[in-house]
C-alpha cells in the first residue's frame, strides 16, 4: 500500500485521506459520497477552495471565470476534457468570480479566464486566457511531478 494523499472534498469540504496507489478506483468523500478524484470539473464555493489548497497533496487546477466571459465559455468544454485526461493525477474545479468577487481580489486576478494551478498549499503557476485541453494538459505536466 502506497502513501496516503489528504483530499478536501470539493462538494462538502471536509478532508480525506486517501491509499495513493487507490486514487485511481474512484474513492469517495467518507462523509457525503461525492467521489474525490473522478475527472470532473467541481464548482467551488471560496471557503472549500481555501481547505482544498492548504490541505490536498495532488495538484489542483482553478478556472477562474464568469458567465458573461465568451472566452470563458468557450474554453469550459476544453476543460473539462483535460480534466478527464488527467484523471487521478490532477484535480479540476473553477470558481465563479462573479458570484465570489472577493476571490480576485485576494487572489490577484486581473483578467479571466485564468487557470491557477495550486499543490502542497501554494500557488505553483498560472495560466492566462482560453485555452486547448492538449494545452491545459502540457500546463498541469509541466508543473507536476514526474509521476503527472
Amino acid at each position: 500500500m502506497s502513501a496516503a494523499l489528504k483530499l478536501t472534498c470539493l462538494t462538502c469540504g471536509q478532508p480525506n485521506r486517501v491509499p495513493g496507489d487507490r486514487i485511481g478506483s474512484g474513492p469517495k468523500c467518507g462523509t457525503c459520497g461525492a467521489r474525490l478524484a473522478d475527472g470532473k470539473v467541481a464548482a467551488l464555493e471560496p471557503a472549500t477552495l481555501k481547505k482544498a489548497v492548504a490541505t490536498d497533496d495532488l495538484p489542483l487546477i482553478v478556472d477562474f471565470w464568469a458567465p458573461w466571459c465568451g472566452p470563458c465559455r468557450m474554453m469550459a468544454p476544453e476543460f473539462a476534457k483535460a480534466s478527464q485526461a488527467m484523471a487521478g493525477k490532477a484535480r479540476f474545479a473553477k470558481i465563479d468570480t462573479q458570484d465570489f468577487p472577493a476571490v480576485s481580489s485576494e487572489r490577484g486576478i486581473r483578467g479571466i479566464p485564468l487557470l491557477i494551478m495550486f499543490r502542497n498549499g501554494k500557488e505553483v503557476a498560472r495560466l492566462p486566457g482560453a485555452r486547448s485541453a492538449a494545452e491545459i494538459e502540457a500546463f498541469v505536466r509541466s508543473h507536476s511531478p514526474a509521476s503527472a
